[in-house]
């Protein structure tokens, strides 16, 4: 087996593959921190102040459905520790507000707006509690954390995504909590099989940054090490051990999977990026903040860099007091799902004729992994042809490999046609779930895809030319 072929042995998993086509969901932060005005709290609120009397998850459901997306993480507890349902484990939840007379639930009101309307739901439990004695306690603290975490994922319905960050500071008494990461995951792979765990987990890689930065070159093929990067980085912060410090592989690294990156490493998986960032300048709601929601030029450019970029795109969007989206912030979501629904609405191809090198390439005009593209075989390039009978106005290209077959494409160049002869208009690297090439309204009738490198056979799952995307 050569190098390559051992790469393009590392597959994703199934629940990591229907993660991957969520493509685009939401993330909801929302706690006493509301009501604070803060970003952390200290675990010291009172729960009198969690005070949401108009709180509408359905509207919050409603507006991140209308930008696109297909999935909905809530804060559950953040590290002050107060908990949005009424916890068996604690006294420091909704049960002991004064809203709806200590028996409402948000957790269960957002589960079923999102079983509603049609997405899917994930919960963020804070690992770090601010508000409980037991932090610092060891096994103590983990059966806690276990308690806390078997309640979410058997009384709200199914999981997509279980969010793990790994912030580790002290508690109450003054101690930090060595986590038994694998003792959580072992509880959430029996109990909620089919979801992702997420950053500080195996299945899901935070990208490195909080900004909505994203990588020219997003692989999901990386070294195993890869996956203990936050666990490692936190421990190693007040831990001599050198096996920590030599195992540790930085997220923020621009270089994660290439050839040359991998050629040393022994261990390889499935870990594609998840991009989350907030539509905020913060992650909680802040009324100062009520002017600063992101631009949809911003929005955009992180949808087209991150969902087109091979990875997942985390939006955040903070309730206010009130328990609703401001109405900025759900101007702006439909504003975002107009221009998605515009810009993909029709595929040129549709009246194009397709033609290719070698393979069949008429499989890649369904976006459907049961028949695609690939070369014939040994041949690690690939060229392909668009034409129309007459001019067309391209704005940006769709390329999706077949990544059950895994990640194969390392570099490709489009060309356009003017006045009989191809002129490059734009040069890649990786392709991976989905990369979206902006083209600027390129007028043509025909348009060249030349896969120049490849780690063995190239696929494509879907080919698609569309008019629109100015950014």
């Amino acid at each position: 087996m050569t190098y390559d072929e051992r790469l393009t042995k590392i597959v994703p998993h199934e629940r990591q593959f229907r993660f991957q086509q969520l493509e685009f969901y939401a993330f909801i932060h929302f706690t006493v921190n509301t009501f604070t005005d803060r970003e952390w709290g200290d675990g010291s609120e009172s729960p009198l102040i969690f005070t949401p009397e108009r709180l509408d998850p359905e509207q919050w459901v409603k507006a991140v459905k209308s930008a696109g997306m297909r999935g909905l993480i809530l804060t559950c507890k953040h590290h002050d520790g107060f908990c949005l349902w009424p916890s068996r484990f604690t006294e420091h939840t909704v049960a002991a507000s004064t809203w709806k007379d200590g028996r409402g639930d948000v957790v269960r009101e957002t589960a079923s707006a999102c079983k509603k309307h049609g997405i899917k739901f994930g919960v963020y439990l804070s690992p770090w509690d601010r508000n409980c004695s037991l932090y610092g306690q060891g096994r103590a603290y983990d059966d806690f954390f276990v308690g806390q975490l078997t309640e979410l994922l058997t009384d709200y319905g199914e999981i997509f995504s279980v969010w793990l960050d790994g912030a580790c500071g002290e508690g109450p008494n003054g101690k930090k909590q060595y986590y038994d990461w694998e003792r959580y995951y072992s509880v959430i792979r029996t109990l909620q099989p089919n979801a992702c765990i997420s950053v500080c987990g195996p299945d899901i890689r935070w990208c490195g940054n909080e900004a909505g930065h994203t990588r020219v070159s997003e692989w999901s093929v990386v070294p195993e090490r890869a996956k203990d990067s936050e666990i490692i980085s936190e421990k190693s912060q007040h831990s001599d051990d050198a096996e920590f410090r030599q195992r540790k592989v930085d997220a923020r690294d621009s270089d994660l999977g290439s050839r040359a990156v991998l050629e040393s490493e022994n261990k390889l998986i499935w870990y594609p990026a998840e991009v989350n960032t907030s539509i905020r300048p913060g992650w909680f709601w802040h009324e100062s903040e009520d002017d600063r929601v992101r631009s949809l030029e911003e929005l955009v450019h992180i949808y087209n860099h991150s969902v087109g970029g091979n990875a997942t795109f985390l939006l955040n969007i903070p309730p206010t007091r009130d328990g609703l989206f401001h109405e900025n912030d759900v101007k702006r979501l439909a504003e975002l799902g107009e221009y998605i629904r515009n810009t993909f609405r029709t595929n040129l191809l549709e009246n194009a004729v397709l033609s290719s090198d070698s393979g069949n390439i008429e499989a890649a005009r369904t976006d459907d992994y049961r028949e695609y593209y690939i070369s014939s075989k040994d041949r690690t390039t690939a060229e392909i042809i668009a034409e129309w009978s007459s001019p067309v106005t391209v704005g940006c290209i769709v390329l999706k490999e077949n990544i059950l077959c895994s990640q194969r494409v390392e570099s490709f160049i489009v060309e356009a046609e003017f006045d009989g002869g191809f002129t490059e208009v734009y040069r890649g690297t990786v392709i991976g779930y989905k990369r979206i090439v902006p083209l600027k309204n390129v007028v043509t009738k025909r348009i060249r895809i030349k896969i120049t490198d490849s780690r063995t056979e190239p696929t494509l799952a879907f080919l698609g030319i569309y008019e629109g995307n100015e950014e």
